[in-house]
């Protein structure tokens, strides 16, 4: 196949596993993310993609060539971590060229090349300013088109916006999916957020303890998470015990005991329905989030309505709301 694919992959430390048997393919022109919390294997799959941590089983290869004893690099990959390490005695230009330098780009064509990509990430005419005066925003921008600059087959970003406050990382991830997409250019991203995942993602692998615990679009995994785990990697809040015969303060919602998940997206506030008692009122992101308990079991869902602390107020329950998790 053209592109990246990861066929059984394992990665071991001192006789402890960190990466399990990992499959995973990356087309050209893909961003897949890697979502999970710390620990759980994302920055050791992407080093063992890059040639930085060599592999105990499997193999990692792209267009059908196996990249074993390939060195970092000659694999044509780019790599763009949280902390962006910029050249302080550098300027923007410098460090935005500091690889195509090292390649032996003609002096004339790396200047191009640089002010193509500083273009490219809206720092046009940045190119003599100290790397001092940057703001967080711009430096990242600055790693970025270094990332860049060389044309990468394959662009890997680890945590790239972590350290940068919440607006300014939700407006840079849109900017960094228009980018990807305008480019064409095959990604895997890091991130332990899930929104930042949702919006940025062509794919999601969702990673647990050295393993893709699912994979699939934003879209099949939100709706079809298959475990608690993932569900509550992705966001999901609604996981609901159930009784031997499958019941809960909801009524019947499965076959026997576990586990299942009722989809807050599929949830409204009705004159009918079931009973339930408002617990919690929050407005986020220009929406009313409303926590109803019915019984011992607590809900999360958006109303389209205002509603106050201790309302009594209907629950309508969509046919599809309730999901069922392997394990249940």
């Amino acid at each position: 196949m053209s592109g990246l694919a990861v066929d059984g992959a394992s990665v071991g430390f001192d006789g402890t596993t960190v990466l399990d048997d990992i499959d995973l393919t990356v087309t050209p022109g893909e961003v897949v993310v890697l979502l999970g919390p710390s620990g759980c294997g994302k920055t050791t799959l992407l080093r063992a993609v890059a040639g930085l941590e060599p592999t105990v089983a499997g193999t990692i290869s792209w267009g059908g060539e196996d990249l074993a004893g390939v060195p970092p690099h000659e694999r044509g990959f780019g790599l763009m971590f949280q902390e962006q390490v910029l050249f302080p005695h550098r300027d923007v230009a410098g460090n935005v060229g500091f690889g195509l330098r090292m390649a032996g780009m003609p002096e004339v064509l790396r200047a191009e090349r640089v002010g193509r990509v500083l273009d490219l990430v809206g720092l046009s005419g940045y190119g003599q300013r100290s790397v001092a005066t940057l703001s967080g925003g711009e430096a990242q921008r600055v790693a970025l088109a270094r990332s860049l600059a060389p044309g990468p087959r394959l662009l890997m970003l680890d945590e790239p916006l972590g350290s940068l406050d919440r607006a300014l990382r939700d407006r840079l991830v849109d900017e960094l999916g228009l980018l990807l997409r305008r480019l064409g250019q095959a990604a895997i991203h890091v991130t332990h957020d899930h929104d930042e995942a949702f919006a940025l993602a062509d794919r999601i692998a969702v990673m647990a303890d050295g393993r893709i615990a699912g994979i699939g679009t934003p879209a099949e995994v939100w709706a079809d998470p298959g475990t608690a785990a993932v569900a509550r990697s992705i966001g999901h809040r609604n996981l609901v015990e159930l009784d031997a015969d499958g019941a809960c303060p909801l009524g019947r919602l499965g076959a026997g005991p576990g586990t299942v998940l009722v989809r807050g997206d599929r949830l409204e506030l009705s004159d009918g329905g079931t009973p339930a008692r408002v617990a919690g009122v929050a407005f986020r992101n220009g929406r009313t989030e409303v926590t109803v308990r019915v019984g011992d079991v607590e809900l999360h869902l958006f109303a389209d309505r205002p509603v106050a602390r201790g309302d009594t107020v209907g629950l309508h329950i969509a046919d599809d709301a309730v999901v069922g998790l392997d394990g249940s």
